[in-house]
């Protein structure tokens, strides 16, 4: 037996001597792993022969260990991992509508504000008393056309009197209407309901439209956005699952996807996905670092196995289940067809049932019938 075996590996060797004159050093690397395997389990099956057949007790009869997991079916997931960042709607950085010097600021960071509420005031003097001669002149225009108008409607004086002092009334109320706003651009105001989150404004500083002034965020509508690539474009649609996982806050958030992009950043080559963040969002922060774990396959009820015990022969995968047969415990070889890999599983599509006995510690050293305890 040993001759034959001697012979067999010299045969080999020669064949994959010619072989490698001829291929490149990838193909001959893969060409020697291939023949690598077929004679391990070669050598395998023969001393698993010779063991079962020998009853004079000179072969080595021990019995191999292993550790081996009942299969059952189970809800398989694979997810694209991207890294994203929290970010929300409603984050305005407010500037002033007119050049002026700042009179008052009447916030501070952490303050809520509603919509329309005034957080700071510039210099209006000279418009306020520009409004009040205003006024004044509107009062007494008033008048005016007010006692002109009851003359007019005694069919006493002329229309060309009424329809004067009407004109000077109206214009009069369109300038103060005009120096109201004017005063009113002098204010800054939140544009939304929210809370202040900076103040870059003092007393008696000059500032100017397009100028930061006050930031103000409203955190109730968060989401998290991501990059995610070219090649998922057709998985990742709208209302996907997905784990959204803070490694500064190590929590494990479940959510869906409410946006994903149609058009390809051309540059990147690839395009955005939104998630909803719902719950308490007081712990997070826009800009805050998120992974998004989209889920693209899902399968509820799948057999998955350790993809470190796959063993293969050529292109064939195979797998060691436990067995009783005639009183003993035996390996049985079992060829299998895989799925989808996913963190180092991989879903079972055929070769094993429920009840099955995998045995997944010890493998490396097995050979079909060998006996076996666990």
């Amino acid at each position: 037996m040993k001759t034959k075996l001697n012979l067999l590996a010299l045969a080999t060797i020669a064949i994959l001597l010619v072989a490698c004159g001829e291929k490149s050093k990838a193909d001959q690397l893969t060409d020697l792993k291939i023949q690598q395997a077929a004679l391990a389990d070669q050598i395998r099956l023969l001393e698993s022969e010779i063991e079962l057949s020998d009853t004079s007790g000179t072969f080595n009869k021990k019995i191999r260990d292993v550790k081996v997991a009942q299969m059952s079916r189970t809800n398989f997931q694979h997810f694209i991992e991207i890294q994203g960042y929290v970010d929300t709607e409603d984050n305005v950085t407010v500037s002033a509508k007119t050049p002026g010097i700042v009179t008052q600021v009447l916030v501070v960071p952490g303050q809520s504000v509603s919509a329309g509420q005034v957080m700071a005031k510039l210099d209006d003097n000279i418009y306020v008393k520009q409004l009040e001669g205003m006024q004044t002149q509107l009062a007494l225009a008033t008048d005016v056309f007010n006692r002109q108008k009851k003359l007019w409607d005694q069919k006493i004086g002329s229309e060309v009197q009424y329809l004067t002092a009407k004109t000077n009334k109206e214009g009069l109320e369109k300038q103060v209407q005009a120096m109201q706003e004017t005063i009113d651009l002098t204010r800054i105001k939140s544009p939304i309901s929210g809370t202040v989150d900076a103040v870059d404004l003092k007393v008696g500083q000059t500032t100017a439209p397009g100028v930061p002034a006050i930031r103000v965020v409203n955190l109730s509508n968060l989401k998290v956005k991501g990059e995610i690539a070219e090649a998922y474009s057709s998985k990742v649609v709208k209302g996907n699952p997905v784990l959204l996982h803070f490694p500064d806050l190590d929590r494990d958030i479940e959510s869906k996807v409410i946006y994903a992009a149609k058009v390809i950043n051309p540059m990147t080559r690839t395009f955005t996905a939104e998630v909803a963040l719902p719950g308490n969002a007081s712990d997070f922060r826009p800009n805050m670092v998120a992974i998004l774990k989209v889920i693209d396959y899902q399968k509820d009820s799948s057999i998955v196995i350790p993809i470190n015990i796959i063993q293969n022969v050529g292109n064939a995968p195979f797998i060691y289940v436990a067995v009783e047969e005639g009183g003993k415990v035996i390996a049985k070889k079992r060829s299998i067809t895989t799925g989808v890999i996913y963190n180092g599983s991989v879903e079972v599509i055929s070769g094993i049932s429920e009840q099955d006995n995998v045995i997944v510690s010890g493998q490396s050293d097995l050979s079909d019938g060998i006996e076996i305890k666990y």
